[in-house]
């Protein structure tokens, strides 16, 4: 009686213990429940197609093209005739084998792109072959169409993400696209939309039998957000001609928003080099241009001297500081002597009387100089001035990032007190030892993108917006997210120095900026460039710079040009910007002659001209 009550408590308890297992199993834990599915149900990302990119005026700039990559699970691959699918795909199969084997490192069980970005040719042919290749599938996406050769600087690229990037980023995973540069990674999250995910049922055999529960756990890809630019894609285009054969920049901003018009950088490149399988043997020719330089965005990277441009500037800080009036006059010998043997040199007769409007027209050295030394001995220190003059630069967005939508930028350099007592000591240096700031060289540097806002702050009398390529139709968002930004010089201060800078094209520097009708502001640079050969200091051929804005009474366009070794302002960047005036303000250009001259003028020779080891210099 007792062995067959024992028996029964014993039968008893271990079907307790199954119960209770199964209620852990498929109630408590449901992970179990998971790798159940995982061996019936097979899941299929489904990519949102990639956001639009549209210009100011409504064009497409960007759109997609369908894109099938070879994706494996490796622990579903079964024998398969390797050859064959090496010669459809289009790959060798020391690359096939190699990427398997990567794919078994990242999971086994999970897909991975062993062949992105097949042709249309090679998809048709696995279409008709895939079930031939038992583990393999073919997984739709959509890669970029760049329908315009233009603004790869602007746009950016989008290639596979990297490891770094999958392990970091619960959204991507091996073989995803992501933004590189550019509007592509700026605005990476809105372009990309959401992925979604399709459950399919499997047999024992790896074999897809259907959509699994008619598709009821299915969930849809969400769109992504098309974005409009603030740029005028004719306007870039436009630019991007002026400057065949020539390396610079071009900032076009609209002042009244801080809308970037036009972002050019020269050399540039087709942006569709960066689409397709031949994506990374086409980025590293681009890399390896190291004199051309087609990544280096000059507009937002470069850091140049500003040159006679930044005058204005000192002109506005001297009226606001109080150390001079619109009518003060300085006299010209033909350049100033700052000290003992020292000469800055001026292209002005000798005996040349200049009031401020004069000393801007005609871009006098000795007014600049004189006024900038007053500035510097205004205050008990020097340091305590220059300490001023940088904090009103400051207020012009100088010397610092100006915090625009693109990823890449430069501060730029504004030196401050503590600078100079680094290298000269405390109470060592005095006006004459920083006088090369007063013509915007010495160790000022600025980027193209702060010239042209500066700029825009003139325009605007007084404020600038930050500069920026996202178009915000809202305009109380808008508002809110770009305010102005007033600068610390007084509004009455800037009708002198504008009527100054209207006489530069009307009289004075750059007459060959003039444009019938209306009325242009601006004002030539002649920045010297100098390199080091040896450790000794050369001075190689000028750069050609020009700041310009119109029409003078609510304008519609500031820029800044800038062009590599262009010799003086009114050779080539001044009717580059007068020609980009004329193109936004009345749609079409009437001096053809000089839009002619711009577009074929090239400087391949001078870049490839050997150094001669004799300075070259010629004065504004």
């Amino acid at each position: 009686m007792i062995r067959k009550f024992l028996l029964l408590a014993l039968s008893g308890f271990t079907a307790f213990l199954f119960i209770v297992q199964l209620i852990i199993i498929q109630l408590v834990k449901p992970q179990y429940k998971k790798l159940s599915e995982n061996n019936a149900i097979i899941t299929r990302t489904v990519y949102p197609e990639r956001g639009l990119i549209y210009d100011r005026n409504g064009k497409l700039l960007v759109a997609n093209q369908p894109a099938y990559d070879l994706m494996v699970v490796p622990e579903t691959i079964r024998a398969f005739d390797t050859t064959k699918l090496c010669t459809m795909a289009g790959v060798s199969k020391t690359s096939l084998l190699k990427n398997i084997e990567k794919a078994k490192q990242y999971s086994s069980k999970l897909p991975t792109a062993i062949v992105p970005l097949l042709t249309k040719e090679q998809n048709a042919l696995l279409q008709e072959n895939i079930w031939k290749f038992p583990g393999f599938y073919l997984q739709k996406k959509s890669q970029r169409d760049y329908r315009y050769p233009i603004a790869s600087n602007v746009l950016g690229y989008i290639s596979e993400v990297n490891p770094r990037e999958v392990k970091g980023e619960t959204y991507y995973t091996q073989g995803d696209l992501i933004g590189r540069q550019g509007i592509e990674k700026s605005y990476e999250k809105e372009l990309r939309g959401e992925k979604g995910v399709r459950y399919f049922q499997k047999d024992r055999f790896n074999r897809i039998l259907g959509a699994y529960e008619n598709g009821t756990f299915d969930v849809p890809a969400e769109s992504a957000t098309n974005i409009t630019l603030t740029l005028d894609a004719e306007l870039q285009a436009y630019g991007e001609s002026l400057l065949q054969n020539k390396r610079g920049g071009i900032v076009a901003i609209e002042p009244a928003t801080g809308e970037i018009l036009a972002l050019v950088s020269a050399p540039s490149y087709d942006p569709n080099l960066l689409v397709g399988r031949n994506r990374s043997k086409n980025y590293r020719d681009l890399l390896l241009d190291t004199i051309g330089k087609p990544l280096f965005d000059r507009g937002l990277l470069a850091e140049y001297a500003p040159g006679s441009p930044f005058k204005v500037l000192n002109a506005l800080i001297a009226l606001e500081e109080g150390v001079i009036t619109p009518k003060n006059t300085f006299t010209c010998q033909g350049g100033h002597y700052y000290a003992r043997g020292a000469f800055m040199e001026c292209h002005c007769k000798p005996g040349t009387i200049s009031n401020l409007i004069k000393g801007i027209r005609n871009s006098c050295n000795s007014y600049f100089g004189k006024t900038f030394k007053k500035l510097i001995e205004a205050s008990e220190n020097p340091d305590e001035a220059i300490d001023k003059w940088k904090s009103h630069l400051s207020s012009f967005g100088l010397g610092d990032y100006l915090g625009y939508d693109l990823p890449i930028g430069r501060p730029g350099m504004i030196p401050d007190g503590d600078y100079y007592n680094y290298w000269y000591r405390p109470g060592g240096w005095k006006a004459p030892t920083v006088i090369s700031n007063a013509i915007g060289q010495g160790e000022i540097l600025t980027t193209p993108i702060q010239m042209a806002n500066f700029t825009a702050a003139i325009a605007n009398r007084g404020y600038y917006i930050k500069p920026h390529f996202k178009r915000i139709n809202d305009l109380q968002i808008r508002d809110s997210l770009y305010p102005k930004k007033h600068t610390s010089i007084d509004k009455a201060h800037f009708e002198t120095v504008v009527e100054g800078m209207s006489q530069v094209v009307a009289y004075g520097t750059a007459r060959i900026a003039r444009i019938k009708g209306i009325e242009v502001c601006g004002k030539t640079g002649t920045v010297e460039n100098f390199t080091k050969i040896d450790g000794v200091r050369h001075q190689l051929t000028d750069h050609s710079m020009f700041i310009a804005f119109a029409p003078r009474e609510n304008p519609q366009i500031a820029l800044a040009v800038f062009i590599e070794n262009g010799y003086w302002g009114a050779r080539w960047a001044a009717p580059i910007a007068s020609l980009m005036i004329e193109k936004h303000l009345t749609k079409t250009v009437k001096r053809k002659w000089l839009e002619q001259r711009m577009v074929n003028g090239s400087l391949v020779a001078e870049y490839q001209k050997p150094y001669s080891g004799k300075p070259f210099r010629i004065n504004e």
